[in-house]
């Protein structure tokens, strides 16, 4: 068989092997459809290429010289070398567009320059040594595109690197780096004229590319290096410690009779047996310290991890040890352990929510629920295995996880996730950072993390029984808390109920009869005399009060009942409050208090104006019937700033101050409840302005009601009940401001600033 026929035998053998390659890419490709499509076009140009050439050296192909022929190959390798860069671009998930645009203009200049559309001479540039003539133009354009290309998937394949947070898609990665040097040093042969038949290198470049892509987690290239270090150097030290012993063995006894060289060769082999294990494995540290492999013993892990944690039943201090433990022993960046509450409703499927165990004062991370069908919680309980967050962010069957799901996953900067079971149920879950060294996590580490997963299990179960007995107990105390206070508001209930009688008989009845002793008589009648013109004034004072009542009981009604109308229109509070005042001049003067109001200018609010000027009336009138003679009152109000879904837009704070005998902080929000008195039942009057006299006691529960009908908020705040001191109390009232609609802007109120008295 001639050579020429060995060498077509040789070529149709390397282009069949493109075939299982292709085959294989093609069956195993899921998770990298894009870049595995790419890399089988890639497969099949180079089959083609390899089959072209076997027909031209085999004489089928008629092809005019040589240089045609490399330069054929040449334009095949352009072709490669963007395959190669549009199958790295879609692996590392960026955008192809312009790498298809940097194609496009390259199939555009071989248009251009083979027909000579733009009628070049022969010679296109020159410097007196070397000449670029018309006829090698495209060659040249094609070594220029390869170099483009080229450049194009190493950037590309850099950059992710660079990017890239898990050390396992680091490490699948770097196999990149040897499949760009096989086809550099096989384009390179074919530029400079001398081409491997077949290009069996870049054959070798295209399997490994297909490893790439159809394997998920490659063996690390770390581990592999340190086992080849750790034997070239074990190997080279043996290999020079028998030769230096043989020479010198040579140099001493081969003066004696005895020498027998064969006998020193085996004692020198037998002294190497003895140094063999401690040499390799001091030359074994040597090389982790200098790959920066941090090394650790499993067994005293385990060990000591089981001794610390077996009698903890607090879970923050089981959280903080067991996490803590873990990244001293292995050298992680950070850790969280998380407790995992499942939840089956009768009429749906099995729910886990996942609440982080953290110390007071930490950065809360927010519960998460995912369902029993999630693939997240699918990976967990039926695998039982460790999570790789790395697997999330690349396989498959994690593409259905929301992206919120994988922003909470993300924020956590997890490397793995191990479940922890007890009694085959999911109670726990520790995500685990990566470690500070960079390097991954190998088997080992996650068989030990798994072990330590499963010791945990036990303390975790009693430090959620605990934890879950701790916390029935608060309940229970805060219900018999509930309970106590429940029974006490319902003694002052039974009591009010009975005051309301006496209020009622009291309040009311005096009205009625002098209504009804005197409305038949000639009010209008100024014939008169005197003593009936009195009798005219009590009625009158009488009607009054009792409209008063009326109305007040009226309002109260529509607010227990939520039929209370409000008419919303923009109020002014400063001009609001000072027309209250002025309603109240002759109280203020009979008791010679002092009124004094303070408004800056605020933003106006939507209100019922009237209900607003009953609201300030009662509390104004509340704090002249408590501060005694002489006193001052004084009204403020400054701007409320937004509080979540409370008060979007913030409000504005009204607040009502006085000198008077102040409010027990036991009874502070009791006072708002209807027919609540403070003092003795005893002190009824039908006068509003007299000190702590009683009345109705409607005033601030009707305050209250049309607070709250606006969607604000009323609270006081005093030191305390004292009649000598008399240290006060300010009722604050807040009332919400709208939110503006586009190109709306605020309506201002008035400054105001007025003293009365």
């Amino acid at each position: 068989m001639s050579p020429q026929t060995l060498n077509l035998i040789l070529l149709f053998v390397l282009a069949a092997l493109y075939v299982p390659v292709l085959v294989n890419l093609i069956e195993r490709r899921s998770g990298q459809e894009d870049a595995a499509t790419f890399l089988s076009i890639y497969l099949v140009i180079g089959l083609l290429l390899d089959v072209g050439e076997g027909l031209w050296r085999g004489g089928q192909l008629r092809i005019a010289t040589t240089q045609v022929a490399n330069d054929f190959q040449l334009y095949g390798a352009l072709a490669l070398a963007f395959l190669l860069t549009l199958t790295v671009v879609s692996f590392t998930r960026r955008e192809l567009r312009v790498w298809l645009i940097l194609g496009t203009v390259w199939i555009l200049g071989f248009i251009i320059f083979v027909p000579n559309l733009l009628r070049l001479g022969d010679v296109i540039w020159t410097n007196g040594r070397f000449a670029l003539t018309f006829e090698r133009l495209a060659p040249t354009w094609a070594v220029l595109g390869w170099i483009v290309f080229m450049l194009g998937a190493i950037i590309n394949v850099r950059s992710a690197y660079g990017r890239a947070r898990q050390p396992l898609l680091r490490n699948r990665l770097n196999y990149w780096t040897p499949v760009f040097l096989l086809i550099i040093l096989n384009d390179i042969l074919i530029m400079i004229g001398i081409p491997l038949p077949g290009n069996p290198i870049r054959l070798g470049a295209a399997v490994l590319g297909t490893f790439i892509i159809v394997t998920h987690d490659p063996p690390d290239l770390r581990e592999i290096a340190r086992r080849v270090l750790t034997y070239i150097i074990t190997t080279i030290v043996i290999v020079g410690f028998y030769i230096a012993g043989f020479s010198a063995s040579q140099t001493v006894f081969k003066a004696l009779p005895n020498f027998d060289p064969l006998l020193v060769g085996a004692g020198i082999a037998l002294l190497l047996s003895f140094i063999f294990t401690p040499l390799l494995s001091l030359v074994q540290r040597w090389v982790n310290r200098w790959l920066n492999i941090h090394e650790y013993h499993p067994s005293r892990t385990l060990h000591a991890y089981s001794e610390q944690i077996s009698n903890i039943l607090d879970m923050q201090k089981l959280a903080n040890v067991a996490v803590g433990l873990i990244i001293e022993a292995m050298d992680i960046t950070r850790g969280f352990l998380f407790l995992v509450d499942s939840e089956l409703p009768s009429d749906a499927q099995k729910s886990y929510h996942l609440r982080a165990v953290r110390n007071q004062g930490e950065r809360q991370i927010r519960i998460i629920t995912l369902m029993q069908d999630h693939p997240i919680v699918k990976q967990l309980t039926q695998e039982g295995r460790p999570l790789l967050q790395y697997d999330l962010d690349l396989l498959p069957i994690f593409r259905s996880v929301s992206s919120s799901e994988r922003e909470w996953f993300n924020h956590l900067e997890a490397e793995v996730y191990l479940p922890i079971f007890s009694k085959r149920e999911w109670i726990g879950l520790l995500a685990l950072g990566s470690k500070i060294s960079g390097n991954r996590y190998t088997e080992e580490d996650l068989v030990t993390l798994s072990a330590l997963a499963n010791q945990t299990a036990v303390a975790l179960e009693n430090a959620r029984l605990v934890d879950n007995l701790v916390q029935l107990n608060t309940e229970l105390r805060q219900a018999y808390r509930s309970l106590d206070k429940a029974n006490q508001d319902l003694e002052r209930l039974d009591q009010t109920k009975s005051d309301f009688i006496s209020i009622a008989s009291h309040e009311l009845r005096t009205p009625l009869t002098t209504m009804v002793g005197y409305t038949e008589m000639l009010i209008e009648d100024i014939t008169l005399p005197p003593h009936v013109h009195d009798m005219l004034k009590g009625i009158s004072k009488g009607t009054k009060r009792l409209h008063e009542i009326m109305d007040s009981m009226f309002d109260i009604a529509q607010i227990d009942m939520r039929t209370l109308q409000l008419h919303i229109v923009p109020v002014d509070t400063a001009t609001l409050v000072k027309e209250v005042g002025e309603r109240l001049v002759q109280s203020f003067m009979e008791r010679k208090q002092t009124l004094i109001i303070n408004v800056p200018p605020l933003p106006m609010v939507r209100a019922d104006p009237n209900l607003l000027k009953k609201l300030f009336q009662h509390l104004l009138t509340n704090a002249i019937k408590f501060t005694p003679n002489g006193g001052r009152i004084t009204i403020s109000a400054n701007p409320h700033p937004a509080h979540n879904s409370e008060m979007p837009s913030g409000g504005v704070e009204i607040i009502v101050s006085d000198t008077g005998v102040g409010v027990d902080p036991d009874v502070s929000e009791i006072i708002f409840s209807k027919f609540y008195h403070p003092g003795d039942l005893n002190k009824h009057s039908t006068s509003k302005t007299r000190f702590k006299g009683s009345g109705a006691g409607l005033g601030l529960a009707l305050a209250k009601g049309i607070v709250e009908a606006h969607s604000g908020r009323i609270w006081v705040e005093s030191t305390g009940y004292d009649e000598i001191n008399f240290p006060g109390s300010k009722f604050h009232v807040v009332l919400p401001l709208s939110n503006l609609d586009k190109g709306e802007e605020t309506m201002m109120g008035t400054e105001l600033k007025y003293e009365l008295g």
